[in-house]
């Protein structure tokens, strides 16, 4: 009996809560967002459908009164369905934003282009261990009193040193102006990182739960990462009670913590599994 219930760890788990057990649980609950293949990371789609769907079950009372009311103060006049909405096309966005626009696609491809000059972003590694840095993100820099040129601050990861590197670049000029580097600092991980860390937990010894709870689920083959929907953030320490020795290093490293589901079905429980994406480990903690 023993052998049979621990076979079944990674069977779907019908219930409110998710166990973080020896191997990852496949769960059949609702959480945020749909259990779609072309829902976005970190997004709201269960909230939004439980919106729409309660919105609509009350325009679908409201009609129905309404249609009566009108039919009972309107009998024998003719009417007229209403004309479908329309939507405006989006206005043209021009090459360069004025003031505090965001910045447009030209903006941020010139800025991570100037910021990236070589040589020095060519000795950096990103989260791969390819050449250059790990592109983070580029948002508008904050303007300067009466100075009208628009600046971006671009955030770039040197794996090869564990720096944040941040570069303000002159979007008028095309120089940059301002260019430092701290350790320590872990902002939010960029989509790219995240699909590293997918991939280091299904080549890693522990991927093997992930592996069985997909096909508990799906009753199919786990082969590729594509089969997954998933998303994460850095894993910080300071908020654990108890952090492996292996991870003691996390917040000087890159770390981060994936949750993970089926696509278009339930979700995968790998809260426990904890990627070092500086040194390419994957721990269990819990």
């Amino acid at each position: 009996m023993y052998e049979i219930a621990r076979r079944h760890l990674g069977k779907v788990v019908a219930g409110a809560a998710m166990a973080v057990t020896g191997t990852a649980v496949a769960v059949a609950i609702s959480l945020p967002g749909p259990a779609g293949a072309d829902e976005a990371p970190g997004g709201r789609g269960a909230a939004a459908a439980g919106s729409s769907a309660g919105a609509g079950a009350t325009g679908a009372a409201g009609g129905a009164g309404a249609s009566g009311a009108s039919g009972a103060s309107g009998e024998g006049e003719g009417g007229s369905a209403p004309q479908p909405a329309t939507v405006a096309p989006p206005a043209a966005e021009g090459e360069k934003g004025v003031g505090g626009d965001p910045l447009t696609d030209d903006e941020l491809a010139r800025a991570e282009a100037l910021a990236l000059t070589p040589p020095a972003a060519s000795a950096q590694q990103d989260v791969t261990g390819g050449r250059g840095p790990q592109r983070l993100g580029t948002r508008l820099a904050d303007p300067r009193p009466g100075d009208p040129a628009r600046r971006a601050e671009v955030r770039l990861y040197d794996y090869g040193r564990d720096e944040l590197v941040t570069k303000t670049v002159n979007l008028d000029t095309g120089k940059v102006e301002k260019s430092g580097a701290q350790r320590g600092v872990q902002p939010s991980a960029h989509p790219d990182e995240l699909r590293e860390a997918l991939e280091l937990i299904l080549a890693s010894p522990l991927g093997k739960g992930v592996e069985e709870d997909y096909e508990d689920a799906t009753g199919k083959k786990l082969t590729s990462g594509e089969q997954l929907w998933f998303n994460g953030d850095v894993y910080r320490p300071y908020r654990e009670s108890e952090v492996p020795e292996r991870l003691a290093r996390c917040g000087q490293h890159r770390c981060v913590r994936l949750v993970t589901k089926v696509l278009n079905g339930p979700w995968i429980d790998t809260r426990n599994l904890i990627v070092d994406l500086s040194a390419r480990t994957v721990t269990r903690v819990g």
